[in-house]
């Protein structure tokens, strides 16, 4: 949600001024497009905007509400069956102890209010508990197989350990920095700091080793990137425009499988594990098939 008031509406100008409305998908030819359609409606859209979103072991759907200030969770028919209050909440991800962990503060007024709470996932009424606060505008998050929590800050990205402090020692330099998912001993980070639209890596032994992947384009112009997801071997990203973007890791090629509206995140969902579920700024939650 990085800094979308300075500077997604003037990107939005500039892609307007360009002559041409927010762009479709521009895939290469060897991109096969997706599929795509709504998992769950908005209610009331921009108010329900949805900012992130995961499934849990039970098969539970949690979408953060960013201006409604709410976790919300839908079982697996789309019913809503549980509201949890959560300022400014960013992504939600489940705990290798079983909990949701989900970030919150993730709006410029929260200022360095932000951090990370956790609840129990199969609680009836889900009662959160503050586990870290501190953290500037923290957006994305994901576990590494060290059970150790990776958050995108607007500072950049750092570690908490599993007794809930923040790693002094560990830091990625990703000004303005999204999402993030690790793959192994491996951490992707998008950020809008540096430039518009950057996927960078850097290996989670030595983060000052951090490169860039890809810088995302639309129509020509630097595309907003929010969050990303690792999925069967290749990075997706989500972006200001509504392209869902395939990152090629090893080459740092780039395919739009969807042209959309605007994608805040994106989760994978084990029941369907060929689809992924994406949360947009209007607040519907899509259901995406994505290409060959």
């Amino acid at each position: 949600m990085k800094f979308r008031t300075a500077v997604r509406l003037p990107l939005l100008a500039a892609v307007l001024a360009a002559g041409t409305a927010v762009p479709a998908a521009h895939a290469a030819p060897s991109c096969a497009q997706a599929g795509v359609e709504v998992a769950v409606p908005a209610g009331v859209p921009v108010l329900d905007w949805s900012e992130n979103l995961t499934v849990d072991a039970a098969g539970n759907l949690w979408v953060a509400r960013l201006w409604r200030q709410q976790l919300q969770r839908y079982d697996a028919a789309g019913a809503l069956t549980a509201t949890v209050p959560v300022e400014y909440p960013g992504a939600p991800r489940l705990g290798p102890d079983g909990l949701l962990y989900v970030v919150f503060g993730d709006a410029p007024v929260a200022g360095d209010r932000g951090g990370v709470l956790r609840l129990d996932p199969a609680a009836a009424t889900p009662v959160p508990e503050v586990v870290v606060t501190g953290l500037t505008m923290p957006n994305g998050a994901d576990f590494g197989a060290d059970g150790q929590l990776y958050v995108a800050t607007a500072t950049g990205v750092v570690r908490l350990r599993a007794d809930g402090t923040v790693d002094p020692g560990w830091s990625i330099d990703a000004p303005a920095a999204n999402g993030i998912a690790i793959d192994g001993d491996t951490a992707y980070v998008t950020s809008n700091g540096d430039a518009l639209g950057r996927v960078s890596r850097a290996p989670l032994a030595d983060p000052a080793a951090h490169t860039v992947v890809a810088d995302l384009t639309a129509a020509g112009l630097p595309d907003y990137v929010d969050d990303l997801l690792n999925h069967d071997g290749a990075l997706y990203a989500a972006t200001l425009t509504g392209r869902l973007v395939r990152v090629d890791p090893a080459t740092g090629g780039t395919c739009a499988v969807l042209g959309t509206q605007p994608l805040t995140a994106l989760a994978a969902d084990p029941a369907r594990p060929d689809t992924l579920l994406a949360s947009t700024e209007a607040g519907s939650i899509l259901r995406i098939t994505p290409g060959e």
